[in-house]
C-alpha cells in the first residue's frame, strides 16, 4: 500500500512527487514564559511533517473502498509483492548456484594442481630412478672393466708362468737329451771298439767259417742241378716214347690257341656292337637320343621326353616370312618322310653365324619325331688317324636309331674342303673320303643336315650329295623386333614377375622400347640379340634385392655413347663390329640405375664387351686354322 502514501517501491515506482514540508513558523511553539527571545526553541521531529499527504491517502483509500476495482487493486498489489519475493528468491538461488559453481571450480583447480603436483613428483621419481639406474649401470660397467682388467692381468701372469715353466721344461728335456746322446755315443763307441778288437783277434776263424759255408753252398747247387737234369731227361724220354701223350698235348695246345683267338675277336665284336647300340661316339657333342646310362641316371626326365608331344618346327625360331614358309615346307616333308619310312633328303643351311641354323635343326628333329645329334667339323681334324674310325662309328651309331636320326654337322666346311685346291693333311683327306663313302646314297635311317658360313669351300663331291640349300640371312627390322620382344619376355619380364620377384619393373611402354631397340640393333644376328638380353639380366643381377627397374634406357644415353667403345676388329668381323655392340650394351647398362654407382655399370659393360669380343675372335680364328 506504499503507493497510497506516495512512497517509491523497490523499483522506484511512486504515486507522485514527494510533498515538500512547509517552513516552520517562528514562535509557533515558543510562547509562554520564554517569549520571543534571541535563542531558538527546540525542534520537534514532526515539526516539518505535512499532513496533507495523509489526507490525500485517506481520501484515496476511501475512494478505493467505495470503488468497484478495490479487490483487483488489492490482488494486483499482492501479486506484485509475490513477484518481488520470487525475484528475490531466484536471485538468492542464482547466488547460491554461483557460489556452488565457484566451489566446484575451486575443487577442480585444486584437483588439477594436485594432478600436476603428482605428475611432477612422478617425473622427479622417474628421473631420480633413471639417474640411480644410470649410476648403477655405470658402477656395474666399471666393476666389469676392473674385473676384466684383473682377469687379463691374471691371465697374463698365468701365461708368463706357463711360458717360464715351458722354458724350464724345454731346457730340462734338452739337457736330458744331450746327456742321453753323449751316453749313447760313448756306448756305441765302446761297442765298436770291442767288436773291432774281437774281429781282429778272430780274423782267421771268421775266414775259415766263410770258406766252409761257400764250399757247402756250391756242393748243394751242383747236386740240385744233377738231380733236376736226371729227372727232366727221364721224363722227356718217357714222353717221347709214349705217342698217346704227345698227341693229347698237341691237341690241347691247339684248342687253347683257338679259344684265346676266338674270345679276343668275339669280345672286340661285342664291344663294338654295344658301343654302337648304347654308347655315344666321341664326335657327337650333343644328342637327344636316350641311352641306357642316361635312362638309369635321369628316369624322370627320360620319361617326360618319351611322353612329350611333337613340337612346332618354328616354335621359338624367328625368321623372315619367306624363309619361314620354306623351312615349314621342309619340316612337313621331313615329317611325312618319317611316317612313310622313305629316304631322307640332305639339306645345307648356310648364312652368317647366329641366324638360327642349329636351333631350327633341333626343332626340325623334334617336330618330325626323330632324334638329333650335333657334331662339329672342327673336332675332326685334331683326331688325325682316328678320324676315319670315328667317322664310321658316327654313321654306324646313326644307323641303329629306331626313330630315325637327324645328323647335324655344324661348321662342316672345316673338314669338307676342296681336295684339289686346299692343302689338307692325308688324315683329313681320308676322313673326307670316309664321309663321302657313307653319304653316297640316301638313307632311311638318318637325315644329313650341314651348316656352314662359307659353303663355297665345299668339295664338289659334297655339293653333289646336297639335295636342298637354304640361306639364313640376318634378321630385318620386323624380325629383330620380334626377337627383342621374345628375349625381353624371357630374360626380363618373367624373372621380374615370377618366382621370388627379386627385381621390379616400373610401368612404361615395353612395346615402344622394344621397337627402339630393334632399330638400334641393325646388323646384329639372333644370337647377338640373345646375348644382349642375357647381358641385361647379368647387369641387373648385381642390383639390390627388390630393386625397381624404371626403364631399359633412354635414347640420350645411347647416342651420347656413355660407354668406352672398343677398337674395331679389322679384317675379322668388319669395321666397327665391337664398337657397335659396346654401344648397344651401353644403351642398357650405362643408364641411370637404382644404385648410386652408375660408373660401375659402365665398367661392367666394358668388361662384358671385351670378354665377348675376345671369345668370338678366338672362336673364329680357331675355325679358320682348322683346330
Amino acid at each position: 500500500m506504499s503507493w497510497l502514501f506516495g512512497i517509491k517501491g523497490p523499483k522506484g515506482e511512486g504515486a507522485g512527487p514527494p510533498l515538500s514540508l512547509p517552513p516552520a513558523q517562528p514562535g509557533a511553539e515558543g510562547g509562554g514564559d520564554r517569549g520571543a527571545g534571541d535563542r531558538p526553541g527546540p525542534k520537534d521531529k514532526w515539526s516539518n511533517f505535512d499532513p496533507t499527504g495523509l489526507e490525500r491517502a485517506a481520501k484515496a483509500a476511501r475512494e478505493l473502498e467505495h470503488s468497484r476495482h478495490a479487490k483487483e487493486a488489492l490482488s494486483l498489489a499482492q501479486m506484485q509483492e509475490q513477484t518481488l519475493q520470487l525475484e528475490q528468491q531466484s536471485k538468492l538461488k542464482e547466488y547460491e548456484a554461483a557460489v556452488e559453481q565457484l566451489k566446484n571450480e575451486q575443487i577442480r583447480v585444486q584437483a588439477e594442481e594436485r594432478r600436476k603436483t603428482l605428475n611432477e613428483e612422478t617425473r622427479q621419481h622417474q628421473a631420480r630412478a633413471q639417474y640411480q639406474d644410470k649410476l648403477a649401470r655405470q658402477r656395474y660397467e666399471d666393476q666389469l672393466k676392473q674385473q676384466q682388467l684383473l682377469n687379463e692381468e691374471n691371465l697374463r701372469k698365468q701365461e708368463e708362468s706357463v711360458q717360464k715353466q715351458e722354458a724350464m721344461r724345454r731346457a730340462t728335456v734338452e739337457r736330458e737329451m744331450e746327456l742321453r746322446h753323449k751316453n749313447e755315443m760313448l756306448r756305441v763307441e765302446a761297442e765298436a771298439r770291442a767288436r773291432a778288437k774281437a774281429e781282429r783277434e778272430n780274423a782267421d776263424i771268421i775266414r775259415e767259417q766263410i770258406r766252409l759255408k761257400a764250399a757247402e753252398h756250391r756242393q748243394t747247387i751242383l747236386e740240385s742241378i744233377r738231380t733236376a737234369g736226371t729227372l727232366f731227361g727221364e721224363g722227356f724220354r718217357a714222353f717221347v716214347t709214349d705217342w698217346d701223350k704227345v698227341t693229347a698235348t698237341v691237341a690241347g695246345l691247339t684248342l687253347l690257341a683257338v679259344g684265346v683267338y676266338s674270345a679276343k675277336n668275339a669280345t672286340s665284336v661285342a664291344g663294338r656292337y654295344i658301343e654302337a647300340r648304347l654308347g655315344k661316339p666321341s664326335l657327337v657333342r650333343e644328342t637327344s637320343r636316350i641311352t641306357v646310362l642316361e635312362a638309369l641316371r635321369h628316369p624322370v626326365q627320360v620319361s617326360r621326353r618319351l611322353l612329350s608331344k611333337p613340337q612346332d618346327a618354328l616354335e621359338g625360331v624367328v625368321l623372315s616370312p619367306s624363309l619361314e614358309a620354306r623351312v615349314r615346307d621342309i619340316a612337313i616333308a621331313t615329317r611325312n618322310t618319317k611316317r612313310n619310312r622313305s629316304l631322307y633328303r640332305s639339306i645345307l643351311m648356310y648364312g652368317p653365324p647366329g641366324t638360327g641354323k642349329t636351333l631350327f635343326a633341333k626343332k626340325l628333329a623334334l617336330h618330325s619325331g626323330m632324334d638329333y645329334a650335333i657334331m662339329t667339323g672342327g673336332d675332326v681334324a685334331p683326331m688325325g688317324r682316328d678320324g676315319v674310325t670315328a667317322m664310321h662309328k658316327v654313321f654306324d651309331w646313326a644307323s641303329t636309331s629306331r626313330r630315325g636320326l637327324l645328323l647335324f654337322v655344324d661348321e662342316a666346311d672345316a673338314f669338307l674342303r676342296k681336295r684339289a685346291t686346299e692343302k689338307i693333311s692325308e688324315d683329313l683327306r681320308a676322313t673326307l673320303n670316309a664321309f663321302l663313302h657313307r653319304t653316297g646314297q640316301h638313307s632311311s635311317k638318318f637325315m644329313l643336315v650341314l651348316a656352314s658360313n662359307q659353303p663355297e669351300q665345299f668339295d664338289w663331291a659334297v655339293n653333289d650329295r646336297i639335295d636342298e640349300m637354304v640361306r639364313f640371312d640376318l634378321p630385318q627390322l620386323e624380325e629383330r623386333e620380334r626377337l627383342v620382344r621374345m628375349y625381353f619376355d624371357k630374360y626380363i619380364l618373367k624373372p621380374a614377375t615370377e618366382g621370388k620377384q627379386r627385381l621390379k619393373l616400373a610401368q612404361f611402354d615395353y612395346g615402344k622400347k622394344c621397337s627402339e631397340i630393334a632399330q638400334l640393333t641393325e646388323g646384329m644376328s639372333g644370337r647377338e640379340i640373345s646375348q644382349l638380353a642375357v647381358a641385361w639380366q647379368v647387369s641387373w643381377g648385381h642390383a639390390p634385392y627388390g630393386c625397381e627397374l624404371d626403364r631399359l634406357g633412354n635414347t640420350e644415353s645411347f647416342e651420347g655413347g656413355q660407354c668406352w667403345p672398343l677398337p674395331p676388329s679389322q679384317g675379322v668381323f668388319g669395321e666397327g663390329f665391337s664398337a657397335h655392340r659396346c654401344h648397344a650394351l651401353s644403351y642398357f647398362l650405362a643408364t641411370p640405375c637404382c644404385c648410386p654407382h652408375c660408373r660401375e655399370c659402365v665398367e661392367r659393360c666394358h668388361w662384358l664387351c671385351t670378354l665377348w669380343s675376345a671369345s668370338l675372335s678366338l672362336w673364329f680364328w680357331s675355325n679358320q686354322i682348322g683346330f
